[in-house]
Order: C-alpha cells, then sequence, then structure tokens
C-alpha cells in the first residue's frame, strides 16, 4: 500500500541515500495541497524555493487553470525550477493559455492561435481572473512556458503529459534542441493538419478513437464528446473496452465493439521492456498504483477534491506500488 502523509508514517530519507526523482501530478492551482506533499516529503522553503538534500521534484504539467490558487501554484513550481531543484514537463492547459493568449499572424478568421469561445474561455477562466491584477506576471509565465519541453527523458525513466509517442518524439527531436515549442513552432502547432499540431495533442492530450454511427459520450463537466481516450500502451486489444481510458464510460452497448482493422492502426503501443513512463492528464481515482509495470498516471483529480500524487522514483526498472504518495485535497 502506498503512504498518506498526514496519516500514515512518513517515509524516511536517509542524507546519504543516493539522488531520486519525485514525479507530481496534476496540480490544477492547487497550491497548499502542493505545499504539503512537499513538506511530507522532506522538502523545505529556503533561499527561494522548496528544496530537498538529495532528490529533485519533476512536474508533469497542468499547473494552471480550475484551482483557487493557481497563481501561487506557479510561483512554487517556477521557483523550483528556476533554483535547479525540479523540472517540468508541458501540460495541455499550459499549451492551450499560449495559444489563448498568442495572436494569430496568418489570414484565419481568429484573432489568437485558440479561439476565444464560450467553452475555451471557460477552461481559462480562473486563470485568467486570478491574474488580473498582476498582467506583467502572466505575461512572464506565459513566456515561461515556451521554454518548457514537451517531454522528457532520462536514463532509467521517462515523463510526457498525457502520451509517449516515440516515432514522433524522434521527429521533433530533429526540430527541437530542448524539446520545447519556439514561437515559430507554437504558430504552426496552431495550423490544423500540421505536424506540430499533431505532435502536441498527442503528447499532451493523448490518443483517441472516434465514436462510431453519430454516437456521444456525455462528460461529468458537460461537454459532448464525439471520441474517446484510449490507452497508448499495450498491445492484442479487440475490443472498445479493451483501449478506453478516461472517466467517462463508453455507452453500455458499444464496450464490447470489435475494433476494426481502421481503428488498430491507429492505435500505440509501449513495450513492457521500455523503460517506465510518467503521465497526468487522466483524471483518475481510487488509490494511486501503476497501470502496467512500466506505466503510470500521476493525475488523481486533485482539483476535484481527490489526491494530489507523487512517485518516488529511484533506479528501478519495474514501478513499486509502495513509491506512490500522496495528499488528499480539502474543501476551502
Amino acid at each position: 500500500m502506498g503512504k498518506q502523509f498526514g496519516e500514515l508514517t512518513l517515509m524516511k530519507l536517509s542524507r546519504s541515500s543516493a539522488s531520486g526523482y519525485d514525479l507530481i501530478g496534476d496540480i490544477h492551482g492547487c497550491a497548499q495541497a502542493l505545499a504539503r506533499l512537499l513538506k511530507s516529503m522532506g522538502y523545505e522553503h529556503s533561499r527561494g524555493s522548496y528544496r530537498h538534500p538529495t532528490r529533485t521534484v519533476i512536474f508533469v504539467g497542468d499547473i494552471v487553470d480550475r484551482g483557487p490558487r493557481i497563481r501561487e501554484a506557479l510561483h512554487i513550481v517556477k521557483d523550483m525550477v528556476d533554483q535547479g531543484q525540479a523540472e517540468i514537463v508541458l501540460g495541455n492547459h499550459e499549451y492551450n493559455a499560449m495559444c489563448y493568449c498568442t495572436e494569430s499572424k496568418d489570414d484565419r478568421p481568429q484573432t489568437f492561435l485558440r479561439e476565444h469561445n464560450a467553452r475555451n474561455h471557460r477552461l481559462i477562466r480562473e486563470t485568467l481572473e486570478q491574474f488580473e491584477e498582476f498582467g506583467g506576471e502572466w505575461s512572464a509565465f506565459l513566456s515561461w512556458f515556451q521554454q518548457i519541453p514537451l517531454f522528457i527523458e532520462k536514463e532509467n525513466f521517462r515523463v510526457v503529459h498525457a502520451c509517449w509517442d516515440s516515432a514522433a518524439i524522434e521527429r521533433f527531436k530533429a526540430m527541437s534542441k530542448d524539446h520545447c515549442l519556439t514561437e515559430k513552432l507554437l504558430h504552426t502547432s496552431a495550423i490544423e493538419n500540421s505536424f506540430e499540431g499533431r505532435l502536441v495533442d498527442r503528447l499532451t492530450r493523448g490518443t483517441a478513437l472516434d465514436l462510431p454511427d453519430g454516437e456521444t459520450i456525455l462528460s461529468k463537466d458537460g461537454y459532448v464528446r464525439t471520441v474517446f481516450r484510449t490507452k497508448f500502451w499495450g498491445a492484442g486489444a479487440k475490443t472498445y473496452s479493451d483501449v478506453i481510458f478516461q472517466p467517462d464510460p463508453l455507452p453500455s452497448h458499444l464496450e464490447d465493439r470489435p475494433l476494426t482493422a481502421i481503428e488498430r492502426q491507429q492505435l500505440l503501443s509501449y513495450a513492457e521492456d521500455e523503460r517506465p513512463v510518467f503521465v497526468g492528464h487522466y483524471w483518475m481515482d481510487g488509490e494511486p498504483a501503476p497501470i502496467s509495470s512500466n506505466v503510470a498516471c500521476l493525475d488523481y483529480s486533485a482539483v476535484k477534491y481527490g489526491r494530489l500524487v507523487a512517485y518516488r522514483m529511484d533506479d528501478e526498472a519495474v514501478l513499486d506500488p509502495n513509491k506512490f504518495v500522496w495528499v488528499d485535497v480539502a474543501r476551502s
């Protein structure tokens, strides 16, 4: 069983232990929970940021939107990155924020790279409201987002917000040495069917299949979906229920629907002998645990009063359920 800080015994760390990484899931403005989680893992705030004598944090993205203390959360995260105490990958909400706030340079009908419609505004509303009196800070954070890589690859593990697509990542490495979106790449990513756009969508939102025959799913937040999120790992799937990976269930009559040959071609796989990969994005619930021996999702719906989750990674090749730690996010 994993360790829930505040209720279970804190994992003791030796000062002489080998360096390791603490990977933290989607924060979405839950700054108080983030501070509690960091302190419980042995991080102390000193000299301008939270820091640990032997370990480094990696954030899986989605610091902004939805939550009550987005500005505070961004300062905690950026201060740690600036001080060399943390790394971070880009989440779809940081990407959306850049596009929403960046004016288009071409002849497209919308003024900004992300259309200012009701749904898009609803997603970023809390962020804009909390920075309403701090416009200079928000501009600085937007510039910083362009310095955040889409993925991180260490010797013994990988980190990406939603999906590891090896082929797309290898192609992107030749375009961006630091794996970040330059201003030019950001603008190109907003062009429909561009490689950059497909890459960002795949890495920050994951894989999906279209629902057949005009079927729809009404999500928990009231959004009508015409697609469903799918697993990017494993092989041998035969039906829709074998590949679905999202909190909103399929219509019951579609669960056993066989995958067509075309649909199977659209799926990815992540082999069991690949190094472990960490993602966020997917609104998990229940007790944190690995999805497979080398795939872990760290998003446990913190902003919806779930859990803010971390995994304490060292040099293991097989993920250990006992190395998940978390704090419950209280209503306040």
